[in-house]
């Protein structure tokens, strides 16, 4: 059975492989690796992510970071924000480190299982391209946690693949968030945006 991608430390051999793919204007440049998700190519999900986002500034977290695509591409094309990525995977987190100084930003890369070793700060936007494998318990926490974390005008953008149960993850976060809307419905994936985050989240799921 192949290993999965949401471990700490992945058992299977370093392969490193490069990717690189434009965003808005720039080309970007990584490195990527086995044991981390889309080993060699920016995946169709987070494709779509990054082209529905807005322009965005402030506090900026990649939950969930991988090897850094959406983290860096936002640095990239939005001086104006300030990037932390977490993941759980620390052969993630050394690829985060490294395709961030490839590309000249600067980002914060944290270890964190989810949100963990973020819960006391506040973000003006949290991205995310969750790790479905990981179980739903695993995403939907990691979405009540996203919604305790938002400023006022925050919102949580995510991408999740119809199939792999987008309805039934809108009808969790409208539990959460007063506004959720489509902003993209291609390829098979959802595009979510989920704002204004209610007083009162339940953690039941």
């Amino acid at each position: 059975m192949t290993e999965q991608y949401y471990t700490q430390d992945p058992t299977c051999e370093s392969k490193p492989v490069p990717c690189a793919f434009p965003y808005r204007g720039y080309g970007l440049n990584f490195m990527t690796d086995a044991g981390v998700f889309s080993k060699g190519e920016l995946d169709v999900g987070s494709r779509l992510l990054l082209d529905a986002l807005p322009t965005l500034s402030g506090e900026v977290l990649d939950l969930g970071c991988g090897w850094g695509a959406i983290g860096v591409a936002v640095a990239k094309a939005n001086r104006e924000t300030r990037v932390t990525m977490v993941d759980v995977n620390r052969r993630a987190l050394e690829l985060c480190r490294h395709n961030a100084q490839r590309n000249g930003v600067e980002a914060l890369c944290l270890e964190s299982d989810g949100m963990s070793a973020v819960l006391d700060r506040r973000f003006d936007a949290i991205i995310t391209n969750p790790p479905i494998r990981a179980g739903k318990q695993v995403i939907y926490q990691m979405f009540a946690d996203s919604a305790r974390c938002l400023r006022t005008g925050g919102a949580l953008y995510l991408v999740i693949r119809k199939q792999q149960g987008a309805e039934s993850c809108m009808k969790y976060l409208m539990t959460l968030f007063h506004s959720v809307e489509k902003l993209d419905k291609s390829g098979g994936f959802w595009v979510l945006r989920a704002s204004e985050p209610k007083e009162d989240t339940n953690d039941e799921f």
